[in-house]
């Protein structure tokens, strides 16, 4: 997720391996201690073994430090600025080729170049987290997952309701939602973090950064429309809640597997909550859906070796072993995650679940909402405003219109254009 920075209060820290704080160590007693960062979701079991037999075949302590993305981002701010680094980190806000333009992520280049063939390092992989992840030519990350933001619907509610066709376009979604909101039951839930409004944009052909015209969120009439769509789901037809304002992006999955909602837009990394928390509720994925186009934006997280780790050759170890086919195959079965691997689509893992078959076909039309943004090294400075335009029309019910105003007299401060 391409969340913002905000100020550490506690870092959400787990140690699975070996119980470390503070600045990343290199040695504890006898034995040489691997950093490792990671999102606090993602804490697989298929994960946890790789970290066991990694740590058995080098002979060294894994030090694995679990953070929710905002905290992650604060803590590996502090520590690049500090030069202490952990040897591997795991990100999920597309950071890999920002931190390849600045110096602080390490070239896999040579890494590649020696044993990439026998690990199918990129060629496996689809091309466009190659692309993600790469800056001059060079491979700098390796993309971990690979998602979809898709809707994700409760069959007995839309059947309940008399909706026996998921809606495809926005006008259908409207009025399926009218039916399914009803005594503290809403037909959608909307989530207030960023990422989720890059669905509608993308849907109505906008572009969060155009490298030829250096325009933001562009063509305004469509982001405009975008936004105020949004908004009236909220204020005008009061068919999902008014979000909270926050970076926790749980909130709809949450209502949805309590029945509170109906339809939800999210990725393979509510699936698992649900599964848990509602293990009878029955769900089904539906494509994309469409106004002037059907889109979704591709997620996903990486994994990269800081530029100043002190065991570059480990971490390399360690990032083809979370990455192995084996490994793919693994957390899709416990938890149902999307993969980059190209071999990864042909696994029985994803023949045998619908829900990941309906995810993975979502794959096709998905696409980097802020991968030339990323480009240009500045879009952590937008993030907030970003934030602030979104959150300001969802939940304040700013005009779409004078809120896109105010970002963009931000941005131009930010680009200089």
């Amino acid at each position: 997720m391409k969340l913002p920075l905000r100020i550490l209060g506690m870092a959400v820290g787990g140690v699975l391996l070996a119980a470390c704080s503070g600045a990343p160590a290199t040695e504890q007693g006898a034995r040489k201690t691997v950093t490792v960062y990671w999102n606090n979701g993602h804490g697989y079991a298929a994960y946890q073994q790789v970290f066991d037999d990694f740590a058995k075949a080098h002979g060294v302590e894994v030090n694995l430090q679990k953070f929710a993305w905002p905290d992650l981002r604060t803590r590996l701010a502090a520590d690049l600025a500090a030069g202490t680094v952990p040897d591997l980190v795991e990100e999920g806000w597309g950071g890999v080729k920002q931190f390849a333009v600045s110096g602080d992520v390490l070239s896999l280049q040579p890494f590649v170049d020696k044993d990439g063939a026998a690990s199918g390092i990129p060629a496996d992989w689809q091309p466009a987290t190659v692309e993600r992840n790469s800056h001059e030519g060079k491979l700098y990350g390796v993309q971990l997952h690979l998602t979809a933001n898709l809707p994700v619907y409760n069959t007995d509610l839309l059947a309940a309701a008399g909706v026996t066709t998921f809606p495809t376009t926005w006008d259908e979604l409207v009025e399926a939602a009218k039916k399914l909101t009803k005594d503290g039951q809403y037909g959608v839930a909307l989530a207030p973090a960023t990422d989720y409004a890059t669905n509608w944009l993308l849907q109505n052909g906008v572009k969060y950064y155009d490298p030829q015209t250096k325009q933001v969120l562009a063509p305004a009439d469509k982001a405009i429309e975008a936004l105020q769509f949004l908004a009236d789901l909220v204020h005008k037809h009061k068919v999902t809640p008014v979000p909270t304002a926050t970076t926790d992006y749980t909130e709809p999955q949450k209502l949805f597997t309590a029945g509170r909602a109906a339809i939800i837009f999210t990725g393979p990394w509510d699936i698992k909550p649900i599964r848990e928390a509602a293990p009878a509720l029955k769900f089904a994925i539906a494509p994309a859906l469409k106004h002037a186009t059907q889109a979704t934006y591709a997620a996903g997280a990486s994994v990269f070796i800081p530029a100043k780790a002190k065991n570059p050759d480990l971490a390399w170890d360690l990032i083809k072993r979370l990455t192995a086919l084996e490994t793919e195959r693994a957390a899709t079965k416990e938890a149902a995650m999307l993969m980059p691997r190209k071999s990864w689509v042909r696994t029985p893992e994803v023949a045998a679940d619908p829900v990941i078959k309906g995810f993975s076909a979502g794959l096709g039309y998905a696409s980097d909402f802020s991968v030339d943004l990323r480009a240009t090294g500045k879009a952590p400075e937008l993030e907030e405003p970003f934030k602030k335009l979104y959150q300001s029309v969802l939940i304040q019910n700013v005009p779409a219109a004078e809120a896109y105003a105010e970002f963009q007299a931000a941005a131009k401060t930010v680009l200089g254009s």
